[in-house]
């Protein structure tokens, strides 16, 4: 399938030495990764987020495999050097990421994967499918507040705004056309060195069990911190423990 030109947003200077990637994760979008393009533009870098396909403002598309996704991201390159210094992703923004960087290693110096969904099976696929419909159809900001107490009021606002603003065909398919969800191969053969942010087991994470150890195991390149108390988003639950694995990853 012809890759889609993804819409953009950038925090920091463009005369930045180092420029990072954002993507999102499903249902998310571009303006969700507000507080780590400040972040990254505090530290020197020249940061981006882009809309995935069927997200925010971004092109809808026929077809929502990880491929797709990934061919997308392969064809959004930095603007002054051949490959980003570090691209950041979360869930399947993340997997979409592992498999742009495996199949060209340099896309990008290192990885970043924010609790990634890189293997996913029938029974969370299934609450991921109806978790993002009713994300579209029905949730509130009261539910968000309530379920997420320790967000910021933006993250809140911003999680509502990209539901509605992606295309519910898009969530839905992202489920549907991925019937085989697993990119592990593709995590073991990567390259990059990888850090891996996981949420807490004890709350949620997608990055969890047999699959994880196994990448682990096979891959010394990635490395691997939880942050407690987090769940699956842990730019938003714990974001300055996050940031701070962040920072020091990038230097």
């Amino acid at each position: 399938m012809t890759a889609l030109t993804l819409p953009r947003l950038v925090w920091g200077s463009p005369d930045a030495d180092r420029q990072a990637l954002i993507v999102h994760g499903l249902g998310s979008s571009a303006q969700t990764c507000w507080r780590l393009g400040e972040a990254l533009a505090e530290w020197g870098f020249l940061a981006t987020a882009v809309d995935l396909r069927g997200h925010g403002y971004a092109p809808r598309g026929t077809r929502y495999r990880i491929e797709d996704f990934a061919g997308d991201l392969a064809h959004t390159t930095p603007t002054t050097t051949s490959g980003w210094d570090v691209v950041i992703g979360h869930s399947i923004g993340a997997a979409s990421a592992v498999v742009a960087a495996h199949q060209n290693a340099d896309w990008a110096n290192k990885l970043v994967l924010l609790d990634p969904a890189l293997v996913v099976g029938e029974e969370r696929k299934a609450l991921v499918h109806q978790g993002q419909l009713d994300g579209h159809d029905r949730l509130t900001e009261e539910d968000v507040a309530r379920d997420n107490p320790h967000w910021h009021p933006l993250d809140i606002e911003l999680r509502i705004w990209s539901a509605r603003t992606a295309s519910r065909f898009a969530l839905e398919h992202a489920v549907i056309d991925n019937p085989v969800w697993d990119v592990a191969e593709e995590a073991r053969g990567l390259s990059q060195e990888t850090l891996v942010i996981g949420g807490d087991p004890d709350v949620d994470s997608m990055f969890t069990g047999a699959h994880a150890e196994d990448i682990l195991q096979a891959n010394p390149r990635i490395s691997h911190t939880v942050i407690a108390g987090a769940g699956h988003s842990p730019h938003r639950d714990r974001p300055e423990a996050t940031l701070e694995a962040l920072r020091e990853f990038v230097g």
